[in-house]
């Protein structure tokens, strides 16, 4: 297994089921629900120097599932174009929570998520299994499509263990 397969595992790994879409759907409900429930003041909560602020990182799951999911899209579109990796650090650099309330950015994850649900539910096998270089690394459009929702749990586990433990 390469570097890669390993850190795109961790991810996968922590999804629930099998139906990933159904997952996809549910760990998008339960980051709305969350973030739906904080105040203003806790949103901008980081819980360590140098960590991003739970708008920050709710940022960072935007950008990353607009990311991945344009990668999906190319590589089901049988768009064989090498497509570059993402510096995740350099994007949060730029985001300037400060200017964005809380429900602002619950609402833009809201669709984010509602339309790549729509896009991956309207894929087919042949596209599913659709494959592209991104970041130097071979992935499956079904693979990224778990990406999302993997990473999503990802981040959700750490809201859980290192955020609302400190409220």
């Amino acid at each position: 297994m390469t570097e890669f397969q390993k850190y795109i595992q961790r991810y996968l790994d922590l999804i629930p089921s099998e139906n990933w879409l159904e997952e996809m759907k549910k760990s998008g409900e339960k980051t709305i629900s969350l973030y739906s429930f904080l105040a203003e003041e806790q949103s901008n909560f980081a819980y360590a120097e140098g960590k991003w602020t739970l708008k920050e990182l709710l940022q960072h799951l935007i950008d990353a599932e607009r990311i991945f999911a344009y990668r999906a899209l190319r590589f089901a579109r049988k768009d064989r174009t090498e497509l570059p990796g993402w510096d995740e650090e350099a994007y949060a650099q730029h985001y300037f929570p400060a200017e964005r309330s809380i429900q602002n950015l619950v609402e833009e994850f809201e669709i984010v998520r509602k339309s790549s649900t729509l896009f991956f539910e309207n894929l087919n096998t042949i596209q599913l299994s659709e494959t592209g270089i991104a970041n130097g690394n071979e992935i499956s459009v079904e693979t990224i499509g778990k990406l999302i929702v993997g990473h999503n749990i990802h981040h959700l586990n750490i809201i859980e263990e290192r955020y609302l433990s400190k409220f």
